[in-house]
């Protein structure tokens, strides 16, 4: 899967508890494009986000040493992480954010800081801030880069879910995570959607989620086109490509509040929706440009689909163009409650 090559990485040295915080990590997003696989320690792309695109999911792959950050169903933001190591494990499961401190320091470990903490258990497992060596190193905690840490700290909500899977002990989706959640941010359980049967063209399920905003993943590998609703696949529907060679990379828009000049046999009443690009990491100046009347013609849709999702298309909509697998039996690139009264335990 690909989705930021960061500059240069800080090493984070061993410290007096009373010194300043150290910097974990790279300082940048590597570009939006970069394969998952090809992130070196310390190294994250952040995508970009908006709380009002719907509700936000955060995956952690012990296998991997990765956490995967979703919004409405598509993936904003990726990192490499380092987790406990033998004999401190992080333990796998389903969590909510318990507790939120930014300046947070152990009460356990000689002080030691750990910025941007999110609790995710009383007894003391949290994502922080903290050193990355590139393999489980840490009391039981997810550390996080530190540029990272504090993009997430500001995203999240108390009580959003946090699922920490591993092989062996998860669904395969979650430890392998791709462009698409592989698991619902309300509860954390795994999604089972199943790919397009031979000779199904498109499936349309929009009681799944009767409400919330709308998110689409258009796959150039796969040839498929997503539709998410509040966090939860709707619709998925075959495409064609006239002109393989116009589509490429990852890229994100938003729908404006207005139409495209021209008549677009392809889509209901010969209206096209007006696609403005967002400006992700490695494709910044791109932001603010306009998806061209080529561009579009380019994707081929059903009519009888697109039918369909239109009336569900409003300004503030998201559309994401990946050459990124979605299909799980593609070969691509892997890209409680809460207690106002919480006992006095260390964090990890």
């Amino acid at each position: 899967m690909r989705v930021a090559i960061g500059v240069g990485l800080a090493i984070a040295m061993a410290v007096p508890a009373c010194a300043a915080v150290p910097f974990w990590g790279a300082r940048e997003s590597s570009p939006a494009g970069t394969p998952s696989a090809a992130l070196k320690p310390g190294q994250w792309i952040w995508g970009g986000d908006d709380k009002g695109m719907g509700p936000m999911v955060v995956v952690v792959s012990l296998t991997e040493q990765r956490a995967y950050v979703y919004r409405n169903g598509v993936l904003v933001a990726l990192t490499t992480v380092s987790t406990g190591k033998p004999g401190h494990e992080t333990p796998v499961g389903v969590f909510t954010i318990l507790q939120k401190d930014k300046d947070h320091r152990s009460s356990t470990y000689n002080n030691a800081p750990m910025p941007y903490q999110q609790r995710l258990t009383w007894d003391g497992v949290a994502l922080h801030a903290g050193g990355l060596p590139g393999y489980p190193e840490s009391h039981g905690c997810i550390h996080l880069p530190s540029a990272f840490a504090e993009k997430l700290f500001g995203a999240t909500n108390m009580g959003m879910t946090v699922v920490v899977a591993r092989e062996g002990a998860s669904h395969s989706s979650m430890v392998h995570p791709t462009m698409l959640a592989p698991v619902d941010a309300k509860g954390g359980t795994a999604f089972q959607t199943a790919p397009l049967a031979p000779g199904e063209h498109f499936r349309w399920n929009p009681e799944a989620a009767p409400a919330g905003p709308v998110s689409m993943i258009l796959s150039l590998s796969d040839k498929r086109l997503v539709v998410l609703r509040n966090g939860t696949e709707i619709g998925r529907v075959r495409i064609e490509l006239r002109n393989p060679q116009l589509a490429s990379g990852t890229h994100a828009y938003v729908m404006r509040d207005d139409f495209m000049e021209g008549h677009f046999p392809q889509f209901p009443g010969g209206k096209a929706p007006k696609w403005m690009a967002v400006g992700v990491p490695g494709h910044e100046a791109s932001s603010g440009q306009m998806l061209d009347r080529e561009a579009i013609d380019n994707v081929v849709v059903p009519r009888e689909f697109a039918e369909k999702v239109m009336p569900l298309l409003v300004p503030g909509a998201v559309l994401v163009s990946t050459e990124s697998r979605i299909l799980p039996e593609g070969t691509g690139r892997r890209q409680t409650i809460i207690d106002s009264n919480p006992p006095d335990a260390p964090v990890r």
